[in-house]
């Protein structure tokens, strides 16, 4: 499968992570067990490391969300780091430059939620300080 071919198919993939083997070998016009032989060297080779739930925008409608700016203390980086992958309102984490180390995307159902979620954040050993901005609207999502 050529390099586009392996971009052609990741693109699809993304789009749906469900599409089936026959579908995929149709779209990308080759055989299923190319399909199925080139995902498996994709996963193989870490290229592909997982396939994942992407929730509907009737469900995210109802849930609140803030982006959280963090400062860590240098020594705890990772232990804070696999503290946040714990708290599963954590949906997801970033590293960045600048004043705060790291910017979480937090969700939950209810305010209440959120700011107990914002609490567990805040008290964490390594936490020096946290800048939270609640998201009011989304104006698109790709």
């Amino acid at each position: 499968m050529a390099e586009t071919r392996d971009q052609r198919l990741l693109a699809l993939l993304r789009q749906d992570a469900r599409m089936s083997v026959t579908e995929l070998a149709k779209a990308l016009h080759v055989s299923r067990s190319t399909v199925q032989n080139r995902i498996a060297r994709l996963e193989a080779s870490g290229v592909i490391r997982g396939y994942s739930v992407v929730l509907g925008s009737d469900y995210l409608e109802g849930q609140v969300a803030a982006h959280v700016s963090i400062k860590v203390k240098q020594k705890l980086t990772s232990r804070t780091n696999s503290e946040l992958e714990r708290i599963s309102h954590v949906v997801q984490l970033f590293a960045v430059s600048g004043e705060y180390d790291l910017i979480a995307v937090v969700q939950a159902r209810t305010l209440e939620e959120l700011s107990n979620a914002l609490d567990t954040i805040g008290n964490l050993e390594g936490v020096e300080r946290t800048n939270s901005a609640v998201v009011l609207e989304t104006r698109f999502r790709r």
